[in-house]
């Protein structure tokens, strides 16, 4: 009896332990964001899977870490648990130690246009959209360092402005005139900056907060697209097959751009008279797909503010003024495809 009674004894300590962990894991950053998908996102069209992508930005944390840094949060205390905190989050915090830091920084200026956050020399027209044509690729590689979302529970819980300054030095252990607090500076002014005409942008540092804004410019019906890799940069490159986004119709996006700072941020705006194509890239000489691209084709209005590049392209008001690629790790947002009977 009992040995009956030790047995069972340490079944329950197995079973409760094991419970533990399958709720642990349940309460996951990515586990939370699959959840508030599956809550907010109404696709008409079932077959599209999940954000892959976006899942694949999600916090690292587990649950019990998510926990313990968003109380950390809260009571203005992450400061002392620095190292801990960049580690398990997966975030940027030594920039000053990256020789390339400053090549980085020029990057994410120069990417900036009023249409789209394009390089610039990188427009083509949309006619070479065709399958066959062979044109130029620009370089299209993610540049910036490698880093994760914060949960919201404790994104939402940082200072984020630039009158706070001074408190995200301190949680972020910046030095006063480095390389990180004019990364800080700088990225902390462009989200600030004043809206285009018709314009609507926010900064997003949570991947729920990218999906909240997205729904508020178009509705819950949506799907988020990237370029797949920088395959093909900086080479001639083959159009494979084409697919134009809502059936080639010209439409409403939201783009959203990586921005230095220590935790993955996008700067996501909403962008009116766009078509969107899914496009196959193909090697030149091998013709075999290395890559999947989304490109953007934008309107040319007679309110734009197009630069030199895009006024060779450009042909008129109300018509296509020019085409670019998505760079690597940058997303559009656009209304789903709806099913057709």
């Amino acid at each position: 009896m009992a040995l009956l009674l030790l047995v069972l004894f340490f079944s329950s300590l197995t079973v409760g332990s094991a419970s533990a962990s399958a709720g642990e894991s349940l309460c996951t950053p990515k586990s939370n964001l699959i959840r508030y998908w599956n809550k907010e996102v109404r696709n008409n069209n079932h077959a599209i899977a999940k954000p892959t992508f976006l899942l694949s930005k999600a916090s690292p944390l587990s649950a019990v870490d998510s926990a313990r840094f968003s109380e950390l949060a809260a009571e203005n205390a992450l400061s002392s648990q620095f190292l801990a905190f960049c580690a398990s989050a997966n975030l940027f915090c030594f920039p000053d130690s990256s020789p390339n830091l400053e090549e980085l920084i020029a990057h994410t200026g120069a990417v900036a246009d009023a249409s789209g956050w394009v390089q610039s020399g990188i427009f083509f027209r949309e006619s070479m959209l065709k399958k066959g044509k062979v044109l130029p690729m620009p370089d299209i590689k993610d540049k910036m360092p490698k880093r994760s979302f914060l949960p919201r529970s404790i994104s939402s819980k940082l200072p984020f402005s630039t009158t706070k300054v001074s408190e995200l030095k301190k949680i972020f252990h910046v030095d006063d005139n480095s390389t990180m607090e004019t990364m800080i500076v700088k990225s902390l002014n462009e989200c600030e900056s004043a809206p285009s005409p018709g314009e609507t942008k926010r900064c997003v540092g949570s991947a729920e907060d990218m999906i909240d804004f997205a729904i508020s410019v178009l509705g819950r019906n949506i799907v988020v697209r990237s370029t797949e890799n920088f395959k093909g940069s900086k080479q001639n490159i083959m159009i494979g097959s084409v697919e134009g986004i809502n059936g080639g119709k010209v439409t409403q996006i939201v783009s959203c751009h990586q921005t230095m700072f220590p935790y993955l941020l996008y700067h996501c705006h909403s962008v009116p008279k766009v078509r969107v194509y899914e496009v196959d890239i193909l090697d030149l000489n091998s013709k075999a797909k290395i890559n999947h691209g989304v490109a953007s084709c934008h309107m040319h209005t007679s309110d734009s503010n197009p630069n030199q590049a895009e006024l060779t392209i450009a042909s008129g008001p109300g018509q296509i003024k020019a085409c670019h690629w998505v760079v690597e790790n940058h997303l559009i947002w656009t209304v789903a495809d709806l099913l057709t009977s």
